[in-house]
C-alpha cells in the first residue's frame, strides 16, 4: 500500500490509499472509520470518483462503520489510469468489475462488507457484485439507476429498444446516449473540447441536476422511440450534436444563470484536474463493454436469480434516472425479494447524494440500522 499525492479537498479523518489489487490495478482509495467495523463499499458512477462520497464518508463512519469509496477501473488515480479507444473492453464487463471489487477487499483484508452502495453506473456493479458474491456482501443500496436484473437470452435496451420506429427515424432524429458514449467520437468530443473539460463536466453536472428547471421526470409507458424522446436531451440526444454542445445549450438555455451551491469550484477543480489528466475513455469502456453481446454470457448465467439480501434505491426526485428505463423500477422490486422502499429526495437531480447529502445520509443510517 502507499499514500498518493493529491491535493483533494477533503474531510478530517478521510485517508488516501492506493492498494494493489491483484487484478490488474492499483487502485486510489479513499477509507474513513476504524478498521474492524462494519464495512460499506462505496462505488460511484460517471463521471464521478470517489470524491464524490466525500459527504458521506466521515458522516457513515461516525455513524460506526468502516468506509470505503475507490476510484474504480478506468477512473481517477487508480493505474493504470489513462486508456485508449483500442484497448480491449474485456476488463471493462460487470464480471471484471466485480472481480476488482472482491480482490480489494482480499487484500484489505475484509472477508464481509455489511452493505455495498451504488451510484449511477456503480449501481448495477453494487448489485452485480451481490448477485455474485451474496456470501460476502449483506445488503444493497442503488442510487440514480435501478437494477432490472440479469438478463435472459436476448436483453433488450433503450439504445435498441423499438420495435416499429427507431429514434434514428424521429424528426429530428435522435440517439441515446449510450450508444453515443460507445462511439470512437465520444472521448475527444467530451476531452479535447473548446470550452475546456471544467466547463463541459460544469454544464454536464449542471444538465443532470435538481438546479435545472426543465428536469420533470415521469413514468414512461414504453420504451418507444415516441416515449424516450420525450426524456431531455443528454439522455436522448440530438443525432447531429455532441454531449457537450447539448448540455451547453441547455446552460445557455436557462432562465437565469444557477449557480450549484452543490458543487464548489474547488470541487469542480478535482473533477476537471482527474479527467484531464486520464481523459474520459476509461469510464466510457463501461459502456461499450455493457452494450457488447458478446460479453453478455456472464450476466446470462445469473437469468432467473433473484436479490435476497436487504435492498432499497434513492434518487433524486428531479432526476430522469429511475425512469430512463421504462419498467426498471418495477422490475427492481420484483427482482429484490427483500425490498424495503424508493426513497426520492425533494429538489435533488442524478447526483443525489451530492446535491443533498444530509438527506442521504439520513436515509442510508436508517436502512443500515434497520438491516443491523
Amino acid at each position: 500500500m502507499e499514500k498518493p499525492v493529491t491535493d483533494w479537498p477533503l474531510p478530517a479523518g478521510v485517508q488516501q490509499l492506493r492498494v494493489n489489487n491483484g487484478n490488474g490495478l492499483t487502485m486510489h482509495c479513499l477509507i474513513a472509520g476504524t478498521p474492524g467495523n462494519p464495512c460499506l463499499l462505496l462505488l460511484h458512477g460517471f463521471p464521478e470518483l470517489s470524491f464524490s462520497w466525500r459527504h458521506q464518508l466521515t458522516a457513515l463512519a461516525r455513524a460506526g462503520y468502516y468506509v470505503i469509496a475507490p476510484d474504480q477501473r478506468g477512473y481517477g488515480q487508480t493505474r493504470p489510469a489513462t486508456h485508449s479507444y483500442n484497448d480491449s473492453i474485456e476488463p471493462f464487463q460487470f464480471s471484471n468489475l466485480t472481480a476488482d471489487l472482491t480482490a480489494l477487499l482480499d487484500v484489505l483484508g475484509i472477508a464481509e462488507v455489511r452493505c455495498v452502495i451504488g451510484h449511477d453506473f456503480g449501481s448495477p456493479v453494487a448489485a452485480w457484485t451481490l448477485l455474485s458474491r451474496p456470501e460476502r456482501f449483506q445488503a444493497l443500496v442503488m442510487m440514480s439507476a435501478p437494477f432490472a436484473g440479469p438478463p435472459s437470452g436476448e436483453h433488450a435496451s433503450p439504445r435498441t429498444a423499438g420495435q416499429g420506429k427507431r429514434l434514428s427515424d424521429l424528426t429530428p432524429p435522435r440517439q441515446h446516449y449510450q450508444r453515443y458514449f460507445c462511439t470512437a467520437e465520444a472521448n475527444s468530443d467530451m476531452w479535447q473540447v473548446a470550452s475546456g473539460v471544467d466547463n463541459f463536466l460544469s454544464d454536464y453536472f449542471y444538465a443532470k441536476s435538481g438546479d435545472w428547471p426543465g428536469n420533470r421526470p415521469k413514468p414512461l409507458a414504453s420504451a418507444s422511440a415516441d416515449m424516450l424522446a420525450q426524456i431531455p436531451d443528454y439522455y436522448i440526444m440530438p443525432a447531429d450534436q455532441t454531449m457537450p454542445e447539448v448540455v451547453a445549450r441547455i446552460r445557455s438555455e436557462a432562465a437565469q444563470p444557477v449557480a450549484m451551491p452543490w458543487l464548489s469550484e474547488e470541487a469542480l477543480e478535482v473533477y476537471a484536474e482527474s479527467f484531464t489528466r486520464t481523459s474520459f475513455q476509461g469510464g466510457l469502456n463501461w459502456y461499450r463493454a455493457a452494450a457488447d453481446p458478446a460479453l453478455r454470457a456472464w450476466q446470462v448465467g445469473f437469468s432467473g436469480r433473484r436479490i435476497e439480501r436487504p435492498a432499497c434505491f434513492i434518487a433524486g426526485d428531479r432526476d430522469w434516472g429511475p425512469y430512463q428505463s421504462p419498467g426498471a423500477l418495477q422490475r427492481m422490486e420484483e427482482v429484490c425479494t427483500r425490498f424495503s422502499g424508493t426513497h426520492l429526495v425533494a429538489g435533488a437531480g442524478h447526483w443525489v447524494m451530492q446535491e443533498a447529502p444530509d438527506a442521504v445520509n439520513e436515509l442510508l443510517q436508517q436502512f443500515l440500522a434497520g438491516i443491523d
